[in-house]
């Protein structure tokens, strides 16, 4: 999105910007049904849409679209603003665009939540708007928690669902070099030292072994068959698949612990 002026055919670098002072004059009006005075609040904050629209950048969407839909959460926001209210319109406007925003992503993501947890999202992000508009301010969890009468914890994993997914290279800080990415912070538990070692002490000592207990461990282990059904498929008893199955594995452990 950096670097592109036109959004929706908009320049946006020729964005209209209002003083408190015609914001309020705007909002006083068009609570009183003057459609210009609606339109006008429209053009002149449209800025603050293009800045919310910013923090979803890399989300992989059309910038378009996110305007688009911003666009709607400011109209939605400037509907449901109570100018009485000693809260600038600002403050109002932007968790409202940015949950607009973040429904749309989250009504289009690639990734499927279930239906209980997703309607529990639906009923806090619904509770959160709510309250949003009558503090004026976002409520904390604790306070949505008690509002819906669940456990804190069922309202922070239901918004976690329903949230746009975070890509592994978004970067998390930058102070003037390379930037810090999520992925510069995750841990790889798996694909430790000891873990790389052990592969290949395993791998080497299953490469010693001859054909036939090779054919036997792949049967045993890798396509879950039973003794019996090994000895079927290799034509021996069951007895025979045992003791060289036994054999084998013995003879990794003293290759592995050598």
């Amino acid at each position: 999105m950096q670097g592109k002026v036109d959004i929706c055919g908009v320049n946006t670098s020729r964005l209209k910007v209002l003083s408190q002072a015609e914001t309020n004059e705007l909002l006083l009006r068009a609570k009183d049904g003057d459609r210009a005075a609606r339109d006008k609040l429209i053009e002149g904050n449209l800025r603050l849409v293009l800045s919310v629209i910013q923090r979803f950048d890399k989300r992989g969407e059309c910038p378009d679209d996110l305007f688009q839909v911003g666009c709607i959460g400011l109209i939605k926001a400037i509907s449901n603003f109570d100018p009485g209210k000693q809260v600038r319109f600002s403050t109002y406007g932007v968790p409202m665009i940015a949950g607009e925003v973040r429904r749309y992503l989250r009504d289009n993501s690639a990734i499927r939540v279930s239906r209980s947890i997703r309607d529990v999202a639906y009923r806090v992000l619904q509770c959160k708007e709510a309250m949003t508009t009558q503090l004026g301010r976002e409520p904390g969890l604790e306070e949505i928690a008690r509002a819906l009468d669940l456990p804190v914890g069922e309202v922070s994993q239901a918004l976690d669902a329903v949230c746009a997914p975070v890509s592994l290279y978004d970067p998390v800080y930058a102070d003037g070099g390379d930037p810090l990415t999520v992925m510069d912070q995750v841990r790889d538990t798996k694909n430790t030292e000891g873990n790389w070692m052990e592969h290949i002490t395993l791998r080497n000592a299953f490469q010693a072994l001859g054909d036939r207990e090779k054919q036997i461990l792949s049967l045993r282990f890798y396509d879950g068959k039973t003794q019996m059904e090994v000895a079927g498929v290799l034509g021996i008893s069951q007895a025979q698949v045992s003791r060289l199955e036994k054999g084998a594995i013995g003879a990794m452990r003293k290759s592995v612990s050598s």
